[in-house]
């Protein structure tokens, strides 16, 4: 396959590209990538917008659209692709991209699988400058839309807070049974679903966790109707063993043991207790700003992470950053024709976003190649020196970053069962 975009040096810059100032590891990776559209059904899914029929909600089938992403043969930052979004209001929204529609997929070997949620609202297209990276790195890349919680349909925040963790593992299964052998899907052999990692931004944060491990707080179940969400309460489900690795942005939820301040949409800010969070035991990355003001940081983020006590565990702090550290810049066409709201949802005051999406995909791919792949030498870009926040000088620079570049991040890395900070 031939491109007329032969490499990232191409004239105009894109979610995914890599500045010059960027660390070792946000480039993207060896593969053109190919893209494309499913759409899926979750069959006899709660209904919570129902009225409740004996105590319980009906039940119909939930579609889910979902974005992947894969390795295809061409080379590498080749491809052009809008993809054509909507923010709310209906404003309509094109994020321009480097992949191949609907390209076969490569052939030779299968890729880990990697299931990313958006936050709430978002879209499966609010964190390309990731999804298309990874997939160049050799990933499957599967971006859901949550049906009720996208900007186009924004539904009741029951919705979010009931489907998060099981719209997860659906597409985990979906993904699954589309790539195994003889499926007779374009997908067939390249999915390896037995090393597959949870991505989550916010409110995806939130439903990764859970589908993770990470079981809500019983005091929860009263936000959503009928009951609903006791299925996903510690120990009232089963772990999928399929799932090796998560990396949340800004996970929203909270802790019960630190903060239980109000949420816009009523209820506690708490999801997790001791023994929700005590039941995650996989590899877990968390990102976050030091001044998050929606998922919280002290109360929030940290607290979380201090608190699963059962796993391996890295934090990234961006300091001064609030709680977009995720999402795409802002697209040109837009900069200048959208309101305050609309802005803040690609923006970080104190922060340029496109360096964001490069610390973001350094850190991530990082964290994955070691976790899902058993790359030993992607340890050493986590593994910093002290101090370990902001460059520790001309001599002790951090791994994978050009120099005076290491600045504005923290690093914090906890081994359970028994935490020893490093």
């Amino acid at each position: 396959m031939t491109s007329s975009l032969p490499s990232e040096s191409t004239a105009f810059f894109v979610p995914g590209d890599a500045r010059p100032d960027a660390p070792a590891l946000a480039p993207r990776g060896p593969h053109a990538v190919g893209v494309r559209t499913l759409h899926l059904l979750n069959p006899a899914q709660p209904d919570v917008t129902a009225e409740l029929t004996g105590g319980e909600l009906p039940r119909r089938d939930r579609p889910l659209t979902v974005e992947v992403w894969y390795p295809t043969p061409g080379v590498s930052g080749s491809g052009q692709e809008t993809y054509e979004d909507v923010l709310p209001g209906a404003l309509p929204l094109e994020v321009l991209g480097r992949a191949w529609r609907d390209a076969p997929a490569l052939e030779g070997g299968s890729f880990p699988l990697l299931i990313v949620s958006h936050g709430y609202p978002g879209s499966r297209y609010f964190l390309t400058n990731l999804t298309e990276n990874l997939a160049s790195k050799g990933y499957v890349v599967a971006a859901i839309d949550h049906t009720g919680s996208t900007f186009a349909d924004q539904g009741p925040f029951a919705v979010t807070l009931l489907h998060r963790p099981t719209d997860i593992l659906f597409t985990l299964e979906e993904l699954a049974r589309l790539g195994a052998p003889g499926s007779a899907s374009p997908l067939e052999g390249a999915v390896d679903p037995s090393h597959t990692g949870l991505i989550g931004y916010s409110m995806g944060g939130y439903g990764a966790l859970n589908a993770a491990g990470a079981g809500f707080a019983p005091n929860l179940l009263g936000l959503v109707p009928g009951g609903a969400l006791a299925a996903r309460l510690t120990g009232a489900y089963t772990i999928d063993p399929r799932i090796k690795a998560v990396a949340v942005l800004a996970p929203w939820g909270g802790d019960t043991a630190v903060r239980t301040a109000s949420i816009p949409n009523g209820g506690p800010h708490g999801f997790w207790d001791a023994e929700g969070l005590g039941a995650l035991r996989v590899p877990t990355l968390f990102i976050t700003g030091d001044l998050d003001d929606v998922s919280g940081f002290e109360g929030g983020v940290k607290a979380l992470f201090e608190h699963v006590v059962n796993a391996e565990r890295v934090l990234i702090v961006y300091q001064n950053a609030r709680h977009n550290v995720a999402p795409n810049a802002m697209p040109s066409t837009l900069a200048s024709g959208v309101g305050h709201d609309d802005f803040m949802r690609f923006a970080e005051p104190a922060w340029d976003t496109t360096r964001l999406n490069n610390l973001n995909q350094h850190f991530i791919t990082a964290f994955l190649d070691g976790h899902l792949r058993g790359r030993a030498d992607a340890a050493a870009y986590l593994d910093v020196p002290t101090p370990r926040s902001n460059d520790a000088g001309p001599n002790r620079p951090w791994p994978g970053f050009p120099p005076r570049s290491a600045v504005g991040i923290e690093l914090h890395h906890l081994n359970g069962p028994h935490p020893t900070e490093k």
